[in-house]
């Protein structure tokens, strides 16, 4: 990895020392022809010697389709013409174009084995003295896994209670109560509680590393794509070289011409259609609107996702600490029994200081953000799965339980409105803790994750754009109902597994077309890897989202999204002008070598011309969106 970094860096050093020459040969400062030719060679040789190599290889082969021999033509061209900065320029964005993308699967490779590296290589198996390699371990197998420790396996409880913390796997922000008969995956991680686990599928099949295998192949599928040069070059490079040698021979055997004047037309015809311009157009766009990102906060892992932005009529997008903050607050605090709101929320914060659940310091936070006191309490007692019970020194009944409703239900009776109201914050996809003494309940508190502030903006110009955003969540149904309907989003589709979003994904690209992925855990991986473009948030995601993502966002602007989208269409329409430009000119000088109305000269000015012409437009990416999106 370290090899392809310094090679990329070598690749831009080189190009900003030749764009140097280009410009100086551009204004009419030119290096002795003696001196030109053997310096400007040396740097195209050593900067693009395999890509000239192949291009060699193609043209022995006849693969017309081949880019490394449209190149070679390029490139040729150039040189013949003594542009010889233009040449070498053109070879160097090409091979700088191909080692961005390389060294894109490399870092996503990298980060999936980094994970893999994180995973335990032996575990404990129930009645064995020593721990045993996770690779030989089989269905049906007991393993124990302490507090603190990573899940190795898939599997279902034995024995034990825990909480479980699954957001490397479903997305879902709180740790989930596990008793005997649930199942747990292997990459999550076990919070607290010891635990005998029944191995319900082999390592080489686990959670996780079908994680690693989904997110492998989708990238090797994305990296085969097919640039649209290739494609167009299948036609045009075989086309004017038929075109050429037919031209020499008609003239010298139909029409009576001399051969050397049908020979020096070719000639021209060969060199007006040099495709430099054709070449340059897409490379040039393409960087100085990554360039553009890069500015404004965003890292594009190379040309085809920048295209790719330009193109998706839909994103899936995760919710999870990309629309939501991915942190629980209190919201509601409901007393009962003539208590206040104060009081209750001071003696369960009292009670929670206590506590090593998820929920408890966003009630602890609650409590210190009103500066009310936290009561004293005695006894504390934690039931994993269910709650805890805690004398209070304040409270005038020192007996209190807080946690689930069945928690409660076990000792107290409960009045059905208070079961009626928990039941309506949960169908608005809050968590209710409920509080209660020996006497009576004292009251609720509701709590949610907090809606990140710019998502109903960032969807609304989603929308605008005529994008189609789309809810992938591991999360409950409800919860992703509730905040989907908050900022403005008609489909949603939640409790899905790394695998669900894939395939939920795969859906999408049937129905759309193109489709893009902004998620940020491991689990978001595959789906962002499968997708045409893979979005997340260095601040936020996974390192293997980040690595599995094709664009990254690097200040924690929702608005960034969009404004690359656009950059992607401006990016996408400049190409398209460049080419059609191009093409359009060379097409006239055509017909005038075909007529013997051009020479060398004209040949020049048309290559020379319009590549120059399309550099300058492709440029203006550099500043699109400035007053937008950097304010």
């Amino acid at each position: 990895m370290m090899e392809q970094t310094l090679k990329l860096r070598w690749l831009i050093i080189g190009a900003v020392f030749i764009s140097f020459f280009e410009f100086l040969s551009l204004s009419g400062t030119r290096l002795p022809h003696l001196i030109a030719l053997p310096f400007f060679l040396a740097f195209t040789l050593l900067f693009g010697y395999q890509t000239i190599w192949h291009g060699l290889q193609a043209l022995a082969k006849l693969d017309f389709k081949s880019i490394n021999l449209l190149m070679l033509i390029a490139v040729s061209g150039a040189f013949y013409l003594g542009e010889y900065p233009e040449g070498t320029i053109v070879i160097i964005l090409f091979t700088l174009a191909e080692r961005l993308e390389d060294i894109g699967i490399a870092k996503s490779q990298s980060a999936l084995d980094s994970l893999a590296n994180k995973m335990p290589k032996t575990v404990w198996v129930k009645d064995q003295e020593q721990p045993v390699d996770i690779s030989t371990v089989s269905v049906g197998t007991i393993v124990l896994i302490k507090p603190g420790q990573m899940i190795p396996l898939d599997g279902i409880i034995k024995s034990g209670v825990s909480f479980v913390d699954e957001s490397a796997i479903t997305g879902e922000p709180l740790a989930k109560d596990k008793r005997p008969g649930d199942l747990i995956f292997a990459g999550s991680l076990n919070k607290q509680g010891f635990l005998e686990l029944e191995v319900t599928k082999p390592f080489a099949d686990s959670t996780i590393e079908k994680i690693r295998e989904m997110t492998f192949n989708a990238i090797q599928h994305k990296a085969e794509t097919q640039k649209f040069i290739e494609r167009f070059s299948q036609y045009y490079t075989p086309a004017i070289i038929l075109l050429a040698i037919f031209w020499i021979f008609f003239t010298w055997m139909i029409l009576n011409r001399p051969f050397t004047q049908g020979f020096a037309d070719a000639l021209a015809l060969l060199v007006i259609a040099c495709p430099c311009a054709l070449v340059i157009s897409t490379p040039v766009s393409i960087f100085s609107a990554i360039g553009n990102a890069s500015s404004s906060g965003a890292l594009i892992k190379g040309g085809r996702y920048l295209e790719a932005l330009g193109q998706i009529k839909a994103m899936a997008i995760d919710k999870t600490r990309t629309l939501t903050i991915g942190e629980p607050i209190v919201t509601d605090i409901v007393p009962f029994g003539g208590h206040s709101k104060e009081l209750l929320l001071s003696c369960a914060a009292g009670i929670e200081k206590l506590s090593e659940h998820p929920l408890a310091q966003s009630i602890v936070n609650a409590a210190q953000k009103q500066n009310l006191p936290l009561h004293e309490v005695q006894n504390f007692e934690s039931i994993v799965g269910k709650g805890a019970k805690a004398d209070c020194m304040v409270c005038e009944d020192e007996h209190h339980c807080i946690g689930k409703l069945q928690f409660i239900l076990e000792e107290h009776k409960v009045p059905q409105a208070f079961i009626e109201q928990i039941e309506a914050y949960q169908n608005q996809g809050k968590t209710v803790i409920a509080v209660s003494t020996h006497k009576e309940v004292e009251g609720m508190i509701a709590l949610e994750d907090e809606i990140r502030p710019d998502s109903q903006e960032f969807v609304s110009t989603l929308k605008r754009l005529n994008i189609q955003p789309i809810i992938l969540t591991g999360d409950h149904l409800n919860v992703a109902q509730t905040v989907a309907k908050k900022i403005g989003i008609d489909q949603v589709k939640a409790d899905l597994l790394p695998q669900g979003k894939a395939q939920a994904v795969q859906d999408l690209l049937q129905k759309y077309g193109k489709v893009a992925m902004f998620g940020d855990g491991i689990n978001d991986a595959p789906a962002l890897a499968l997708a045409n473009v893979g979005i997340s948030m260095s601040s936020l995601g996974n390192d293997t989202a980040i690595e599995a993502a094709s664009v990254i966002i690097l200040n924690d602007q929702l608005r960034l999204i969009p404004f690359l989208i656009e950059l992607g269409r401006k990016t996408l329409s400049t190409i398209k002008a460049n080419i059609t430009f191009a093409i359009a000119v060379k097409l006239v000088f055509i017909t005038l070598a075909l007529l013997s109305l051009s020479n060398l000269a004209l040949a020049i000015f048309a290559d020379v011309g319009v590549t120059l012409l399309v550099i300058l437009n492709s440029l203006r990416l550099t500043k699109f969106g400035s007053g937008k999106i950097r304010k």
